[in-house]
């Protein structure tokens, strides 16, 4: 089995710089062959012609030639076979120059674009404000920057309208949500009392006044975690936040029979504890809203070599697609039968979740169970470890 990467070895990728390469090398060598042909014709047809006549220093005609001596033939001969050899010796000492010139300035030609290439990878929505702001001539190259340039530009003015409609809209909506609230008050304090199906419209319209609540909660932490800037930051430990996240929904737990499993360690990470709790929470809220009744729940939180420190949340579930996983952590994504018909979430809990760790410099991880279920694991820098009170296992 090890052909493979042999194989794989031997065969280099078809990359623009070897193909550019290949194509240098076939023109230079072709241009070579046709000289070389082109000489060897002329020094056949030319080279060897004797003359008619000896003509002596007088001008007087010593010799008429009436036909080309046999010496002469001869040397022709050897003459023609030894321009074929150092000819096509040339030729291949040509050819293998020709390909470590080619590639050479098809790297020297390419390098604008890997400055690219790696400029445009290294820019994402944290850092959309960075530009290639290449130099040099007006060629093609420079205009494909300039136009990345622009595209970015309009990139980031459309990142920094979502964040601030997504913001002050939350902070807009609250106050209609509030004069809702005041007047179902109003309405439910009349002297004279109310009948039922009032008070039962009003039970009911206080739910859905949470839930909107509940929504623009949401909108408001991932619009904080988006804007990438959490500092000040303090020393969080991260294993009562997953304790005070469990105790929250012990209910919750209680009522589905959910087995829960924990193995935490001590470990503090530096950020901002309101969008890390939120970050936990939102975790632990939906391992518990989309697991199955007598499903399991396992958390684990360890520190990690270099500082860091990982949180793994396996819970239980029906099978999940693992190629649209991924796609929970954008906005009002949701799989499964379970998650489409929910009333209780809004799909934003992952998403804020993606946003909090890529703000704390963090990645998150989601993947689909073989046995059914999500695995969603954390991973956020910070001091090396610290025994620390209170904590669970």
């Amino acid at each position: 089995m090890m052909h493979k990467p042999l194989s794989r070895g031997l065969h280099p990728r078809p990359t623009v710089r070897w193909r550019l390469t290949l194509l240098y090398s076939v023109l230079f060598v072709a241009c070579g062959a046709a000289l070389l042909a082109i000489t060897y014709y002329l020094f056949e047809r030319f080279a060897f012609e004797p003359p008619d006549r000896i003509v002596g220093p007088d001008g007087r005609t010593i010799a008429q030639l009436a036909k080309v001596p046999t010496v002469i033939d001869a040397q022709r001969a050897i003459g023609l076979h030894r321009l074929q050899v150092y000819s096509g010796i040339a030729l291949g000492i040509m050819a293998i120059v020709s390909v470590v010139l080619g590639w050479l300035v098809a790297g020297r030609v390419l390098a604008p674009l890997r400055t690219i290439t790696a400029t445009a990878e290294r820019i994402s929505e944290e850092n959309l404000h960075e530009r290639l702001a290449m130099s040099g001539p007006r060629d093609e190259l420079r205009l494909l920057a300039d136009t990345i340039d622009r595209l970015l530009e309009r990139l980031e003015a459309a990142f920094d309208a979502q964040r601030r409609f997504i913001a002050n809209a939350s902070h807009e909506l609250r106050t209609p949500l509030g004069m809702m609230r005041t007047t179902l008050d109003v309405a439910i304090a009349k002297p004279g009392g109310v009948p039922p199906q009032m008070r039962e419209l009003d039970a009911e319209l206080r739910l859905d006044l949470d839930h909107c609540d509940r929504l623009l909660e949401s909108f408001l932490a991932l619009a904080r975690a988006q804007n990438g800037r959490v500092f000040p930051r303090d020393q969080v430990a991260l294993e009562l936040l997953i304790t005070d996240a469990l105790g929250a929904r012990a209910g919750q737990i209680a009522t589905k029979r959910l087995a829960v499993e924990t193995h935490v360690s001590p470990v503090e990470v530096a950020g901002s504890p309101t969008l890390l709790a939120r970050m936990v929470e939102n975790v632990v809220e939906n391992a518990v809203r989309h697991n199955q009744p007598d499903g399991a729940i396992k958390l684990t939180l360890a520190p990690l070599g270099g500082h860091h420190a990982q949180l793994t949340v396996d819970s239980s579930g029906p099978v999940l697609d693992p190629s649209a996983v991924a796609e929970l952590t954008q906005p009002f994504r949701r799989l499964g039968q379970d998650r489409v018909g929910s009333q209780t979430g809004h799909g934003l809990g992952l998403s804020i979740v993606a946003a909090v760790a890529a703000a704390h410099d963090g990645r998150l991880e989601l993947q689909a169970r073989s046995e059914g279920g999500l695995r969603v694991r954390i991973t956020l820098p910070g001091p090396a470890p610290q025994p620390l009170a209170g904590a669970t296992g």
